[in-house]
């Protein structure tokens, strides 16, 4: 058998949870199956690339840019010939993979990362080509072959966004984590680099800054965390020059009001993130919607306890009270979230012993319910149900 995964990130062009998932799935299906990848971005081992940067689209909306390399992807999963299924991920992907069904009269899959209706803020960034995004997310998933919700949460937003869709194509296959890398690492030197104070606990944050992970929650949660925890914040660029700005401030007022906030806005390698999460006491994710949220597996694999609103599929990786601290999530009340976060932090805070414990128990659930090798064996399973 041989499957084409079609997606926009690639290593080492990873900078969020969907390109994590291809780089481990792929690496797991290459042991079961003939696998080719169509990978936008510059060229790199392991995959086919296709550059978004078309002179002839300078200047046009970036979800122009996008279809425009989707073409390409299409016409080059024809040109490897021989492919018994398509499989794309993420909404950049998603028309590349229908027009190859089209065209090869092979079977299409979607994993969904994350939708397009539950993403509005995504206007602010694309602007028009919003509408365009979710016109293709919206397409390639009705006439999808089969659908993979990253978890349960996932199942019932996708059936609730796309209620044309026929459930029996839909299928829940969790996120994974590679639990021989991610593991508890005892090396300081990035923690020294940064500038944290190893005779105090700290607190992470690994993410973009993006609506989607409420990122100015927790910086206004921080405020009341207690004043011996360090705050240390991997966060990527904002999305947009807007968010930056209220992002900047929130952090601005942060430092005026306590010592050991330290932020790094370079994407670190993963070794180094394995560090930072290990010599953490608590991880973060204040997301206002996470699918599953692999970060959070991350953290557990290193022995770190979680600390994560209940969005999602997080409460299905996230055992409240076992493996972290669920905090209830209300739009309306984003205050009561705030102060919940604090509350949960500052528990643990008080507790080394518990965090101890579910960084332990989080271990252990990590590598007994969300090994790759797993995952990737149903995801073939899938794909032959479908020849």
């Amino acid at each position: 058998m041989r499957a084409s995964i079609l997606t926009r990130e690639f290593p080492p062009d990873v900078y969020g949870g969907a390109g994590v998932h291809v780089d481990f799935l792929v690496r797991e299906l290459r042991k079961l199956i003939d696998v080719d990848v169509q990978a936008m971005g510059e060229p790199r081992e392991g995959a086919t690339a296709h550059t978004e940067k078309e002179e002839r689209l300078a200047g046009a909306n970036s979800a122009l840019q996008v279809l425009s390399t989707d073409v390409a992807m299409t016409a080059a999963v024809g040109a490897a010939g021989g492919v018994d299924v398509v499989h794309s991920h993420t909404w950049y992907a998603n028309m590349a993979g229908h027009w190859a069904k089209l065209l090869y009269d092979v079977p299409h899959v979607v994993s969904a990362h994350s939708l397009e209706p539950l993403r509005p803020w995504k206007a602010e960034q694309l602007g028009g080509g919003y509408r365009i995004s979710s016109w293709a997310e919206r397409t390639a998933y009705e006439a999808a072959d089969a659908v993979i919700a990253v978890s349960n949460g996932m199942r019932g937003d996708i059936l609730a966004c796309y209620p044309q869709l026929e459930e029996k194509k839909l299928h829940v296959i969790y996120n994974g984590i590679d639990t021989e890398f991610y593991h508890p690492d005892p090396d300081r030197s990035v923690l020294e680099r940064i500038g944290v104070d190893p005779s105090r606990p700290y607190v992470a944050f690994v993410g973009r800054i993006t609506r989607q992970k409420g990122v100015p929650h927790l910086l206004r949660a921080g405020l009341a965390f207690d004043r011996d925890l360090q705050i240390v914040l991997l966060a990527g660029a904002a999305d947009t020059p807007e968010l930056k700005a209220e992002t900047d401030a929130l952090i601005a007022d942060l430092k005026a009001e306590r010592d050991g906030v330290f932020v790094v806005s370079e994407m670190l390698p993963r070794d180094q993130v394995r560090q930072v999460l290990t010599g953490a006491l608590s991880f973060l994710c204040p997301s206002v919607y996470e699918p599953l949220g692999i970060v959070n597996l991350e953290a557990m694999a290193c022995e770190t306890a979680v600390v994560a609103s209940n969005v999602g599929g997080i409460p299905e990786v996230v055992m409240d009270g076992e493996t972290g601290i669920i905090v209830p999530y209300d739009a309306d009340d984003p205050a009561g979230f705030e102060r919940g976060i604090a509350e949960g932090v500052n528990r643990l805070a008080a507790d080394h012993e518990l965090a101890t414990r579910f960084g332990r128990a989080g271990r252990e659930r990590a590598v007994t319910s969300f090994a790759w090798d797993a995952i990737a064996t149903q995801t073939v399973e899938l794909y032959q149900s479908l020849l």
